[in-house]
């Protein structure tokens, strides 16, 4: 298949790394030095679960010889998606689809809006991945991808994408209702990433002090009392998951979001807590500890966003 990566970073340079390496036609959206890198020794990617390998493709920053691809891998922070919309328009053909792994909840309807429904599939992606310097990728924590339709039911082109994907050694599956998974993964990630963040702790540390975890599930629980207000499909055993999802990262792991709060990159704060809150406000459910985490973490957001303007 032609696969191009919009976004070579932790999650894009991951499985778009296996891919590559199963012998796809891939190419990598990349900038900067890790762009330079990347053309000049391939795509080193270091993961837990595979090891370290060498992934090799087309790297390029300018999409509009790319041509066009069979899918699209849309892998970038959620504040990037309008400028990458406009970098995926030139690959997209009749038969083009792209597959969103991103954190938050709306992203497909913004590709939607651009490409259109029958054009988009949904996903979400567990694991811990960072570009550790240019050229160089890591991937821990589980390592699993999940993906589907927008809509319930098991096509056959999720059907023969699974087959890609397994083919290339993804911990995947799909999903017959995968908007329902979506909340599930949406609702963990904007509780858990937010108070690893404002407490500075591990996941070891989260999960074992009561008090920490119990706010850690209140976030949880605010986040699917949204999903329900507005009708979204919200599974039955979605805080179970969540918080057994907990249970399962590295003790000594941290969020995405609080290591680039560390880091000083620019964070997912809105895609994330802030939209529950906004969300929240919509439907008239009240969102207290996700409104409480939003204005904690919103001043240090702002001042990376200021040092970096």
């Amino acid at each position: 298949m032609k696969i191009a990566i919009m976004g070579t970073g932790g999650t894009g340079g991951y499985f778009g790394g296996l891919l590559a390496r199963a012998g796809h036609d891939v190419t990598f959206v990349a900038r900067g030095a890790h762009l330079a890198a990347i053309r000049d020794k391939g795509l080193l990617v270091e993961s837990v679960n595979q090891g370290t390998f060498t992934a090799t493709g087309r790297a390029l920053e300018d999409t509009t010889g790319a041509g066009e691809q069979d899918l699209v891998l849309f892998a970038v922070k959620m504040y990037q998606n309008a400028a990458a919309i406009e970098k995926v328009r030139p690959m997209m053909g009749d038969g083009s689809v792209v597959l969103t792994l991103q954190n938050g909840i709306d992203n497909y309807e913004q590709l939607a809006a651009a490409f259109g429904d029958a054009r988009v599939i949904i996903g979400s992606c567990y694991m811990e991945g960072r570009v550790v310097e240019p050229g160089v990728v890591s991937q821990g924590g589980p390592g699993a991808a999940s993906f589907g339709e927008i809509q319930p039911g098991v096509t056959e082109r999720c059907q023969r994408l699974l087959q890609v994907f397994e083919d290339a050694d993804w911990n995947v599956t799909l999903e017959e209702n995968m908007m329902a998974m979506l909340w599930k993964k949406f609702s963990y990630i904007a509780g858990s990433a937010a108070v690893c963040s404002a407490t500075n702790s591990v996941y070891e540390e989260m999960r074992n002090v009561p008090e920490t975890r119990a706010l850690i599930q209140g976030a949880i629980e605010e986040a699917l009392a949204v999903g329900r207000a507005r009708g979204a499909p919200i599974a039955d055993d979605s805080l179970e998951w969540a918080m057994d999802s907990l249970d399962r990262f590295p003790p000594q792991g941290r969020s995405s979001l609080a290591k680039d709060f560390l880091e000083g990159r620019q964070v997912e704060l809105e895609g994330m807590n802030g939209t529950v809150s906004r969300m929240g406000r919509e439907s008239g459910v009240p969102t207290p500890i996700n409104d409480a985490l939003y204005a904690i973490l919103k001043p240090w957001a702002l001042r990376i966003e200021s040092s970096l303007s």
